[in-house]
């Protein structure tokens, strides 16, 4: 059975509907406490995939994400890289984006090129919202063409379901310079997108979510585990029946279904 790990933490909130995202997709969920996990980080080796689920970690004290991201770089940052090297999926929805790029898992290393042995300083960050408040809305996604994400990859959608929900007050997408975002282009980082004129935050690039260079670890300012259900769309009254799934379930789908091509391609490896 695929196991998916899902790291939880004082003021996480989201981490039941991922829980239930990863349980539609066809995986087993399993959360851990982050104190747990830094007794023993060899916990994480025996998950297929890992959710940093959105929530408040810590109460956000200081900024978003930062404790969290502070505990988890100085303990777990060397078993959470040996996790993306042997081909784990992780997603980091909200204030996972937020902590994944404060660790130092995102960006990441570009295509080719190997996660540094001590966490690097973050090169991008997820600054307050131009308009200075909470947004609480859905928007438009879009997907690069060269989107080399695991998770958003041949994902089916209408242009009346390419909506997914974001809750954030400090989601703003700002690169440490134009050649960062240029390099995150180039090397098909940029996962997913806010529709050019649906940019709630000021994010630079309309930039909503990137991957780090191997594609399995996304982060993303939306909330995928809460678009799962048809009935979970703000107009699924008024839409015409859709035979795709929604869209969050599509992308769990596809991280599972990495998974166990992965799995079962290091199977044969390892026979021979």
């Amino acid at each position: 059975m695929t196991r998916a790990l899902i790291i939880t933490a004082p003021g996480i909130n989201c981490d039941l509907e991922l829980a239930e995202a990863f349980t539609l997709a066809g995986a087993e969920p399993f959360s851990v406490h982050i104190n747990k996990l830094m007794r023993n980080p060899s916990l994480i080796d025996g998950a297929d995939l890992i959710g940093f689920p959105g929530g408040f970690s810590y109460g956000d004290a200081v900024a978003a994400g930062r404790i969290m991201a502070n505990l988890m770089r100085a303990t777990l940052y060397e078993a959470l890289v040996e996790a993306v090297r042997r081909g784990v999926p992780i997603i980091a929805p909200c204030n996972g984006f937020q902590i994944a790029v404060q660790i130092g898992l995102l960006p990441g290393p570009i295509l080719g090129s190997d996660y540094s042995t001590t966490p690097p300083k973050p090169t991008v960050s997820l600054a307050q919202n131009t308009s200075a408040r909470f947004i609480d809305k859905w928007v438009e996604f879009v997907v690069p063409s060269n989107s080399r994400c695991v998770w958003t990859k041949n994902l089916k959608v209408t242009p009346e379901t390419s909506i997914i929900p974001i809750a954030h007050g400090e989601g703003r997408f700002v690169p440490r310079d134009e050649e960062v975002l240029q390099q995150l282009e180039e090397s098909g980082q940029i996962a997913c997108r806010y529709g050019s004129n649906d940019n709630p935050n000021g994010s630079v690039g309309d930039v909503m979510g990137i991957c780090d260079g191997s594609g399995l670890v996304l982060g993303l300012m939306p909330h995928p585990e809460r678009f799962l259900r048809t009935t979970q769309h703000p107009q699924w009254t008024r839409i015409e029946k859709q035979e795709n799934e929604p869209l969050g379930l599509q992308m769990f789908r596809n991280a599972v279904a990495h998974t166990k091509q992965n799995n079962t391609q290091n199977c044969v490896e390892g026979a021979v």
